[in-house]
């Protein structure tokens, strides 16, 4: 068999190249569309951040309606994003030996809870924000909340609760009341109260004055921030491209000159 010919310096040399080049490229424009994707990822937000204050709008213009009304939107739980923020009317009771203090809220720059507690209507049993109080330095003491007791009426608005990744799951085998928690989780509280919540919580109106501190917002980044987050992510992008180029022009210029001094 005739024997292949030996790869001369300057082939090697072009082969090396073209493989460096290969990789230059593809690392190049794979960090690019990641950052660019990271844009458009923060103005789809900011669309959605519009669309949903644009129907709070809406929705703070309506009547209030009650729990079965909004059961009945909601096709009876099956679609509940229709439900979302929707102004809700009550009139149930509370009780005063039940109530979950929601850790690590914070509200212009201090450390609290937000209080929650379960309304009986005649019907349903749904979990209430309460709104927010100051907690202790020493972690290891719970705020003297007082808790409603008895029948009341009042306003609020629907939220529909996402649970966030959690470093540990939470265990109530030993509840003790008032009962810390890290996030909220409908169905694990319903087994410890054994009753079935309905799957969303109520958040009282401002204008309520039954409750604590009532801080909370529906939106907490607005869409403004979206759009500047996007603008970073974009100008990134165009700077890691801009980057990438000056390297590459300065690395073929510095092998173009070495390989004219080698000549």
């Amino acid at each position: 068999m005739p024997s292949s010919t030996p790869l001369s310096l300057d082939q090697k040399r072009s082969n090396y190249f073209s493989k460096h080049n290969l990789l230059w490229l593809v690392f190049t424009l794979l960090v690019f569309s990641t950052l660019v994707k990271l844009g458009f990822w923060q103005i789809s937000r900011a669309l959605e951040k519009e669309q949903r204050l644009a129907q709070i709008e809406n929705l703070s213009a309506q009547k209030p309606i009650s729990l079965s009304q909004v059961l009945t939107l909601s096709n009876n739980g099956s679609s509940l994003n229709k439900i979302n923020d929707f102004p809700v009317y009550i009139e149930g009771s509370f009780d005063e030996g039940q109530v979950f203090l929601l850790d690590n809220q914070v509200s212009k720059g201090r450390l609290g809870y937000r209080v929650y507690q379960v309304a009986e209507t005649s019907k349903h049993a749904v979990l209430v924000s309460l709104g927010w109080v100051q907690g202790s330095i020493n972690r290891q003491e719970i705020p003297n909340v007082s808790a409603l007791s008895g029948q009341y009426k009042f306003k609020g608005h629907i939220r529909l609760i996402e649970v966030g990744i959690q470093l540990q799951e939470q265990s109530f085998s030993n509840a003790s009341w008032p009962l810390r928690v890290q996030q909220i989780e409908l169905d694990k509280f319903s087994s410890l109260i054994n009753r079935e919540l309905l799957p969303f919580v109520v958040y009282l109106d401002k204008d309520e004055q039954i409750g604590f501190e009532k801080n909370w917002q529906p939106i907490v980044m607005p869409p403004e921030k979206h759009r500047a987050y996007a603008f970073q992510w974009f100008s990134l992008a165009i700077a890691w491209f801009l980057l990438m180029l000056w390297a590459k022009f300065n690395v073929s210029k510095g092998n173009n000159n070495n390989n004219s001094k080698a000549k």
